[in-house]
């Protein structure tokens, strides 16, 4: 059938006749603005001001925006291949370790190091951060299925784990897409509606928005926002954005429903279908490679913005006692002045991350991967 996929490596000639897909360098900058807004969620208390506004208090919801950018690329890059019968799942699953697990696996063990010597010397970081029972399920990156006893260790890799569980279900999900290609209408509405009644469902059984989930139902938060963004990729596919007009009108209305929405603590579901129709109208700005979005700046800091969703909250536990230990606080709000600060020190702490750790880590599993895969991928394909 035409949507088959493969378990094993493909054949060299049948990748080389893959078209790569166009780069959507908006949504690459978009990235950073979903980890900005991540970050500023809980950065914002460590400031003395104390100012809050809607937007940041809702800023939770930037994991969810990256859960729909998610969607939205992985079948941008993948669905193609997918229809075609040329997806094969084993080489997708390698690559998309590859881009998660090595600094997952670095500033797991880095938080570890750190909660032992702040143990060592009597200084509790975080209550929760270093129960031993969570090891074995953030090392499986499976901490978010509801296998984790606390949120542990670096709390964020939750969401990596949700990602994770979505690329295991990439398949199913491709499956649907490529079935509904051409409704691409009657995909977006079914995924708004599952979204729905899903995010009130929840709510009704447990009496906690779908959108506070972490390491307890983690991989099911990431569904209906994964769902959405693949069932927008199908509106670009069908020419919904060609036009940049209309794709700057999309964004600049999505803008100012999400602004709009933070100001109301129950507007959640709001929020992430609005931000389903922002990734959907980026990506159709700067077709040409123009535009302040395609900026090479902003493209860059997209592209370091795993980094920084990662190590934020270890940098956070060295800088707040770092500057506690200068102004002679406990823990009191920071001055706006090194509040500033270690938000612009996150950049190079980042960038360092970024290219000292994930790049050459992701290239080496891609790379011994795809060796094990060539070297036993005909073995499993006689054993299937």
């Amino acid at each position: 059938m035409a949507y088959s996929f493969t378990l094993v490596r493909a054949p060299q000639a049948s990748l080389d006749q893959i078209i790569k897909p166009q780069d959507l360098k908006a949504l690459t900058s978009l990235r950073f603005f979903a980890a900005l807004w991540v970050v500023l969620y809980t950065y914002i208390n460590e400031l003395k001001m104390g100012v809050h506004f809607g937007l940041i208090d809702h800023g939770y919801l930037g994991v969810d925006l990256f859960f729909v950018l998610s969607g939205f690329i992985l079948s941008h890059v993948y669905l193609e291949e997918f229809g075609a019968g040329r997806f094969n799942y084993a080489t997708f699953i390698t690559h998309r370790l590859a881009r998660i697990y090595p600094l997952h696996l670095a500033t797991l063990l880095f938080t570890v190091l750190l909660l032992g010597i702040a143990a060592w010397n009597g200084v509790q970081l975080d209550a929760n951060a270093g129960n031993p029972a969570a090891l074995p399920a953030h090392l499986l990156l499976v901490q978010a299925w509801g296998l984790a006893p606390t949120a542990s260790f670096n709390h964020p890799s939750w969401s990596i784990s949700a990602e994770w569980f979505a690329y295991l279900s990439f398949p199913a999900v491709a499956f649907a897409a490529w079935r509904l290609r051409a409704r691409p209408m009657l995909a977006t509405g079914l995924s708004v509606l599952l979204l729905v009644v899903l995010y009130i469902a929840f709510d009704a059984v447990t009496g906690s928005p779908l959108t506070h989930a972490t390491f307890q139902w983690g991989a099911l938060r990431v569904v209906p926002a994964f769902l959405l963004g693949a069932a927008l990729y199908l509106a670009r596919r069908a020419g919904a954005v060609k036009r940049e007009g209309v794709a700057m009108a999309g964004a600049m209305v999505a803008g100012l429903i999400i602004v709009a929405a933070g100001s109301y603590s129950r507007a959640d579901v709001v929020i992430v279908i609005a931000c389903g129709l922002l990734v959907l109208s980026m990506s159709g700005l700067g077709r040409d490679g123009t535009g302040i979005l395609s900026s090479p700046l902003l493209v860059y800091l997209g592209e370091i913005s795993f980094a920084s969703y990662m190590v934020y909250v270890p940098w956070k536990w060295v800088y707040l006692r770092l500057v506690n230990g200068l102004l002679g606080t406990d823990h009191a709000p920071m001055p706006f002045i090194w509040w500033f600060a270690g938000l612009l020190a996150l950049v190079p702490i980042s960038m360092l991350a970024h290219h000292l750790i994930e790049v050459p880590c992701r290239g080496l599993v891609r790379r011994y991967g795809e060796k094990i895969l060539v070297r036993f991928g005909p073995k499993f394909a006689r054993q299937g």
